[in-house]
């Protein structure tokens, strides 16, 4: 029996963009977990309902129910060991951290760069309810908020250091090979990717190019993923 995703997807039920879902989609490859993936768009709170809440995503695996992307890779973690996401206590914690920065950090600092353009994207359904409560979060419209991004390029991409260090000196950020700190990472990287043809990274930047890696692992998965026109 395949695990069931409900994972975020925009007008064409091909594109999908959350960088949580994105995580887990990792994830799952990662396992070699089967599984069939539900559209779900930002206004179908009823679908998930069964879930208790209202955010993607949301997995259901026999008779469990499991939401939020974190809570959803423990349990993965839990439920089907091997190959192993973490490595252990130690390298789930350390992937903790990694979770933390990139909620704290990185998709806040995405988000100034697509916010109009993933309103382009989205279901028309769904703008309405987007575009009010994405300006009451910013205190601004959504096309001032990704007003003048090509001059905050620079400060962007220095908050990606700490990725750089470190790729600098190992292939991955679980080390040898990918792990689930590397499904955060690039799990939320592939946001823009999907959502927005504007570019975030230099071809150049070692960030691009450990990317680049991970959007073939697991089959080709990050590669053959929809994209915005």
């Amino acid at each position: 029996m395949s695990i069931t995703l409900y994972d975020l997807a925009g007008a064409d039920p091909a594109l999908r963009f959350s960088p949580y879902c994105w995580r887990i989609r990792f994830a799952l490859a990662h396992k070699g977990l089967p599984v069939e993936t539900v559209p779900w768009r930002f206004t179908e709170t009823d679908v998930i309902a069964f879930s208790g809440q209202g955010k993607v995503p949301v997995i259901r695996d026999g008779d469990t129910v499991v939401s939020d992307s974190w809570s959803i890779a423990g349990y993965l973690e839990d439920r089907y060991p091997e190959p192993t996401l973490f490595g252990g206590a130690t390298g789930k914690a350390h992937a903790l951290f990694v979770n933390a920065w990139a909620d704290g950090v990185l998709v806040g600092g995405i988000a100034r760069f697509i916010m109009r353009d993933l309103f382009d994207i989205i279901d028309p359904k769904d703008r309405d309810y987007f575009r009010s409560s994405r300006e009451a979060r910013f205190g601004t419209t959504l096309e001032a908020v990704q007003d003048g991004r090509e001059n905050r390029l620079a400060a962007f991409r220095d908050l990606l250091v700490p990725l750089r260090l470190v790729l600098r000196r190992q292939d991955w950020l679980g080390g040898t090979a990918p792990s689930y700190a590397d499904h955060i990472v690039a799990g939320t990287l592939m946001w823009p990717r999907c959502a927005s043809r504007f570019a975030l990274l230099e071809d150049s930047d070692i960030v691009a190019g450990w990317l680049d890696r991970m959007l073939d692992q697991y089959g080709g998965l990050g590669r053959a993923a929809t994209r915005a026109a």
